[in-house]
């Protein structure tokens, strides 16, 4: 089969097209004959070796799949690696169904982006309605979705961090209240401005480094952020707990991961409820583009580059 492989870490360049042999799947696994391959941040890290995972060589990346099992089940799953090829293995409890009236694309645009939006908005922040909530790269695959569910969730005013105007456009076209330019000079100050001088109750954050520090500043008392991403590749500032006391704040993570020890299947509820969405119209991903298997590179300099929007995928079959 033909797959991306990866026999010494670093960037996009790294990324190498190749024939190897089939994977076999072994017991409570399946075979997934690959139609669309999703490609996120987190692959660019696992490229690089800087993932919280830790990778070892070779290595075929990839942790987002969409195709039909061997006894036709049209499925999309998550995977720790291997996505990035013509047939992958997936443990059963990691893969979905994918309903009539949602693209392989779209259900793409869910396992990750759009989860990780919803148990951000559910569990992290606990978003409650009337609040006011940060959505940072909000031109992104989780941004764009972020906006929308904030809005379905009943979010009193949505603030879209983005850096092109055309981003910063979708975002209000999508929901978003007031944008704020990414490159902003004190965030703290542009966040509160766009929120009507009021401190701001909810932050997603998946930029990093300053735009952390400074988020963290404008939260009102009681006010959360939840860290998922380090898009920037700077870390924040060692958070002080006095710091927190002073506005009782409250800084989290996220990883995605973790959602499956929680108890009551949080995962299938936020899947449901996010297909169900997409079906009914009442959710809309938005699709950044679909590159070549052979282009798995130039989709990961794209990504890289922070000037996509939406979810980019790969096209295993050309």
């Amino acid at each position: 089969m033909r797959a991306i492989q990866i026999t010494e870490f670093g960037g996009p360049e790294v990324l190498t097209l190749t024939e190897l042999p089939d994977p076999e799947p072994g017991a409570g696994e399946l075979l997934v004959e690959v139609s669309r391959a999703g490609v996120n941040y987190a692959d660019t890290h696992q490229a690089e070796n800087s993932y919280l995972a830790p990778a070892s060589l070779p290595l075929v990346p990839g942790m987002e799949i969409a195709g039909r099992t061997a006894n036709g089940r049209r499925v999309v799953a998550l995977t720790s690696s291997g996505g990035y090829a013509e047939k992958a293995v997936t443990a059963e409890p990691m893969a979905f169904e994918i309903p009539e009236g949602v693209s392989d694309e779209d259900a793409l645009a869910l396992i990750v982006q759009g989860a990780t939006a919803w148990v951000l908005l559910r569990k992290s922040v606990r978003l409650e309605p009337g609040e006011s909530v940060v959505v940072h790269a909000a031109g992104g695959g989780v941004g764009t979705l972020a906006v929308q569910l904030a809005k379905s969730f009943g979010a009193g005013r949505i603030i879209a961090v983005a850096g092109s105007e055309d981003k910063r456009k979708l975002a209000l076209e999508l929901g978003a209240d007031a944008t704020v330019d990414s490159s902003a000079a004190d965030m703290t100050e542009a966040l509160v401005e766009a929120n009507g001088g009021k401190r701001v109750d909810t932050v997603l954050d998946m930029v990093g480094g300053r735009v952390t520090d400074e988020s963290v500043r404008a939260l009102a008392p009681f006010g959360r952020l939840a860290f998922y991403g380090m898009a920037s590749r700077e870390l924040p500032s060692p958070i002080q707990p006095s710091n927190l006391m002073r506005f009782s704040t409250t800084v989290g993570g996220m990883w995605l991961p973790h959602v499956w020890q929680l108890p009551g299947n949080v995962m299938k509820q936020a899947m449901d409820e996010l297909f169900a969405m997409v079906a009914e119209g009442s959710l809309r991903p938005i699709q950044g583009g679909t590159y070549p298997l052979s282009e798995a590179r130039e989709a990961h300099e794209a990504l890289r580059s922070r000037t996509t929007v939406g979810k980019l995928v790969l096209d295993t079959r050309a």
